[in-house]
């Protein structure tokens, strides 16, 4: 048995550091070999990369078909986006996928406030997906976007007549996380009628709710389906199925989106390429240059910024880039061509 002080002793030698670094290093590579350290681009080598594809883009009908065939086969986004008396009968347990261990009962209470079956007459033809990054400045989009047979928007944007030009003013379906109406709404708890003039600029579109993916989110949807309804505004609120989430969430982790939650962007994109003919992206740039090298804001409206490691967002863009460059979906990002 060697003593304390021969181990001590050796360990302070310059041969035995010598050894201790050479095992170190050993065990460094192994671990990159087994689980290799992916480097995303950086900002510019995300321009080149974009400006080297130049501005052709060609539709592939096969690839389509194959793309929407995968959605179905995973996710079933034409009956199951949203929570329907078909899909959640009374009784049914509706497990939130943001949140383990928690679940919703649907009972006499939430039962009602669910629509028959899938409101949306699908297949749909010409669909605009509109991010809200601040690439759509000066892109003169908006007449693009409004030219689409159905349009989707995230997270309540601003449609003031100062944004009209780059983003449009036509809405059919418009998300709204329960964190807007916590933080811009009060929780609806003093006052309703805020909220209610606000969603005026969205006529009568569907307001799609995660009603069920967290449980501080149930009660703010809940209260916001009830302030439109009795206002008579005309919107129908539609409630996020959690099981539609949960696979959209699977499905984009096994092609390589690995985040604490996917973005409402890529949501919204999921549920279009299974319910449109043809999809087309806009405002969906998460870097902080655009194609000149130019500094950009975050969003179209302002500069803040989301919660660091929640979303991944490059991420997301590279998967969604791919599905462009092989014409799955046409993606705009600056100026759009001219109508």
């Amino acid at each position: 048995m060697f003593s304390t002080a021969a181990v001590i002793m050796f360990l302070r030698s310059p041969r035995s550091k010598l050894s201790v670094w050479a095992a170190l290093c050993v065990l460094v590579l192994c671990w990159l070999y087994n689980y290799p350290v992916y480097r995303l681009p950086s900002d510019k080598e995300i321009v080149n990369e974009v400006l080297r594809q130049g501005q052709v883009w060609k539709r592939n009908e096969t690839g389509i078909h194959l793309f929407r065939k995968l959605l179905k086969e995973c996710c079933d986004p034409r009956k199951m986006f949203a929570v329907t008396k078909e899909n959640s009968p009374l009784g049914k347990v509706l497990w939130y996928d943001g949140e383990l261990y928690h679940s919703h009962t649907v009972n006499n209470d939430t039962y009602p406030l669910f629509v028959q079956e899938t409101p949306l007459q699908v297949p749909l033809k010409r669909c605009a997906v509109v991010g809200n990054g601040g690439v759509l400045k000066r892109s003169g989009c908006g007449s693009a976007i409004d030219q689409a047979d159905f349009v989707m928007r995230c997270n309540l944007p601003p449609l003031s007549k100062d944004y009209t030009e780059d983003v449009g003013t036509r809405t059919h379906l418009v998300t709204a996380n329960p964190s807007i109406i916590e933080k811009r709404f009060q929780n609806l708890l003093w006052s309703r009628k805020a909220f209610v003039d606000s969603m005026k600029a969205y006529g009568l579109s569907y307001i799609y709710m995660p009603a069920f993916s967290m449980k501080p989110g149930t009660e703010p949807s809940l209260r916001a389906y009830h302030a439109l309804a009795d206002s008579g505004s005309g919107q129908k609120v539609l409630f996020a199925n959690p099981d539609f989430l949960k696979s959209v969430g699977r499905f984009w982790k096994g092609r390589g989106v690995h985040a604490k939650r996917l973005s409402t962007g890529l949501f919204l994109v999921s549920l279009a390429l299974g319910l449109c003919e043809d999809v087309a992206l806009h405002g969906f740039w998460p870097f902080s240059m655009d194609l000149d090298e130019r500094p950009i804001s975050h969003h179209y409206y302002d500069n803040v910024l989301p919660f660091s490691g929640f979303h991944a967002m490059p991420e997301e863009f590279l998967q969604l880039w791919h599905l462009h460059k092989s014409g799955i979906l046409r993606m705009y990002i600056g100026r759009c061509p001219e109508q």
